[in-house]
């Protein structure tokens, strides 16, 4: 295998090419701060310069990191999600530096996905038991809040990530079939599908500016999001309109599983393989 981090330019609709290596890298942040990108690979945590370079490693003192890490939006602090062995994942916030890792998550099965504008609270998909919803809870640690599958049983939730006003909580759900798009209210309320086709659609992450939402889309039939599938990068207004594929090639787990634009919506970046 091999993996290409690539950064896909909004006004020109061209990709550079950041970083090709023979490790297995995934889910790449954008750090506007300190001018990188941070990936996960091998449980461990790099950043890579946007204008290429080797990885170098955050230190966290943790050895089992996925791939669900991001950073709060004034860029101080990372966020990251480590597999307890036997029990699932677990949610940690740390110095964007790197040091000394503090958990936040309380029980195992919580995997992050997104931060609110103001930085006050954590969507992350939780396993409990057998089934996979959206929660939320405070950043500092505290008492998580279910926003899916309440009342009922509504399939497999994942993918959360907050649009740029806080209004909204974009996620991915199978509750009607295959995975589609849907968004819904901060609360869990006012929940809409914003649209369906025939694809397996996975991991919505709207643009900074709030003219955009990204998301993954793998073949028809296809299930869960496995790696190393033929996928699209696809785009679209967030009312579902104007949807358009922008780039093909083979990856799908590791591509975009967290948010990954520029600050200012002028580019995203992306991992594919070969």
């Amino acid at each position: 295998m091999r993996s290409f981090l690539e950064v896909y330019d909004m006004p020109t609709g061209t990709v550079r090419r950041v970083l090709e290596t023979e490790a297995h890298i995934e889910a790449p942040n954008w750090d506007a701060w300190r001018g990188d990108l941070i990936v996960n690979g091998s449980g461990r945590l790099f950043r890579v310069p946007l204008a290429g370079g080797a990885m170098v490693e955050i230190p966290t003192g943790l050895g089992h990191l996925n791939n669900d890490h991001g950073l709060m939006p004034d860029g101080a602090r990372l966020i990251v999600s480590e597999n307890v062995k036997g029990r699932g994942s677990v949610i940690y916030t740390l110095s964007a530096e790197g040091g000394k890792a503090t958990q936040v998550s309380g029980a195992p099965g919580a995997y992050w996905h997104g931060v609110s504008p103001d930085g006050a609270r954590f969507v992350f998909c939780g396993k409990r038991g057998d089934q996979f919803d959206i929660y939320a809870m405070p950043s500092s640690g505290g008492d998580e809040v279910q926003l899916s599958g309440r009342d009922r049983f509504e399939g497999h939730n994942d993918g959360p990530d907050f649009s740029p006003d806080g209004a909204w909580v974009w996620f991915n759900s199978d509750r009607t079939g295959s995975a589609q798009i849907w968004k819904m209210r901060p609360d869990g309320s006012g929940v809409v599908q914003v649209f369906e086709d025939d694809h397996v659609n996975w991991f919505p992450h709207p643009s900074p500016d709030g003219a955009w939402v990204l998301y993954l889309a793998y073949p028809p039939r296809t299930l869960q999001h496995p790696p190393m599938k033929e996928v699209a990068l696809c785009l679209m207004r967030p009312d579902g309109s104007d949807r358009r594929r922008v780039l093909e090639f083979t990856g799908g787990q590791g591509t975009i599983n967290v948010p990954n634009w520029a600050p200012d919506g002028s580019a995203f970046a992306y991992v594919r393989y070969a």
